[in-house]
C-alpha cells in the first residue's frame, strides 16, 4: 500500500497555499478521460464550490509543468482540493472510484497526521492556533 500511496503523494502540488491535485491526474487515477471526468464534474457543478475546485493561472500551471513530462493542455486544468476531492466520490462511481477515493482519504489522513506528529519540529500549532502548550493550565 506504500507505494500506491507515494504514486498518488507525487501528484499533490501545494497552489495558493493549498494541496490540490489536477484534473488530469485525478482522471487517470479514477480511469476516465479528462474530458469525461471534467463532464461528470459539470454534470455536478453545484457540490463544487470555489474551494473544492478551481482553475489555474496560466502562470501557475506553468510552474507544475516544469515537474511533469508528458502532453499538456493548452487550457488551464482544473484543480481539487482535498475537500474537492472527497466531493468526487459523490460523484464517480465503480469498484475503481470506490478504490481510489478509499487511498485518497488514506493519503490525506496520513499526511495530516505527519504534520501532527511533527509539529513541535516544525514550531507551529497548525490546527489549534488558539491553544498552546503554555496555555493548558488556563484549560
Amino acid at each position: 500500500m506504500a507505494r500506491k500511496a507515494d504514486k498518488l503523494a507525487v501528484r499533490i502540488y501545494t497552489i495558493r497555499g493549498v494541496k490540490v491535485m489536477l484534473d488530469a491526474d485525478l482522471a487517470e487515477i479514477y480511469g476516465y478521460s479528462t474530458k469525461a471526468f471534467n463532464q461528470q464534474v459539470k454534470n455536478n457543478i453545484e457540490k463544487f464550490d470555489d474551494d473544492f475546485r478551481f482553475q489555474l493561472t496560466r502562470t501557475e500551471y506553468r510552474e507544475i509543468l516544469g515537474s511533469k513530462q508528458g502532453k499538456y493542455s493548452k487550457t488551464s486544468p482544473y484543480v481539487f482540493t482535498e475537500q474537492g476531492i472527497y466531493m468526487l466520490m459523490t460523484v464517480l462511481k465503480g469498484e475503481r472510484a470506490t478504490a481510489q477515493s478509499k487511498a485518497l482519504i488514506r493519503l490525506f489522513k496520513q499526511m495530516k497526521d505527519c504534520i501532527v506528529e511533527n509539529q513541535q519540529l516544525i514550531g507551529v500549532d497548525l490546527f489549534c492556533p488558539k491553544y498552546s502548550p503554555a496555555d493548558k493550565d488556563e484549560v
